[in-house]
């Protein structure tokens, strides 16, 4: 008797940006955090990640954590993102990314391949946000 299994391709770690353990709570009824409550909006934390981590409310119900630097080469003064409506905005190249999916919407042909940006683990608990990696 043969066991089968189906294969699956390893995980791509991104090839620019470290890998960084944290865990952080945001509680969502602080006035720092309140903007999160409502669609579409974002936020950067400044201290968690390598230069930040932005939270997205995508739709009330799902919340995004996104890294804050460009992931589409090694970190330097001007890789870090801004926070553009639904965008995020890499300061070197201007490569835009949407905080809805994470995907590059601007790649130049010589990013091969191009690289999203980099996600964490979000979980909501009934109004505070955990984000950790």
């Amino acid at each position: 008797m043969g066991i089968l299994s189906c294969g699956k391709e390893p995980l791509q770690r991104n090839p620019y940006l470290v890998d960084i353990r944290f865990q952080r709570e945001i509680n969502l009824s602080l006035p720092l955090y309140n903007g999160l409550n409502f669609v579409g909006n974002s936020l950067l934390v400044p201290d968690l990640g390598i230069n930040g981590v932005i939270v997205f409310n995508l739709n009330g119900n799902t919340f995004l954590a996104w890294e804050a630097t460009c992931p589409n080469h090694t970190p330097k003064a001007c890789s870090s993102l801004t926070i553009t409506g639904v965008l995020a905005v890499c300061g070197c190249e201007d490569f835009q990314y949407s905080l809805a999916t994470g995907q590059i919407l601007n790649p130049s042909e010589d990013l091969d391949p191009p690289q999203g940006l980099l996600f964490y683990q979000i979980q909501d608990l009934n109004g505070t946000l955990r984000i950790s990696n």
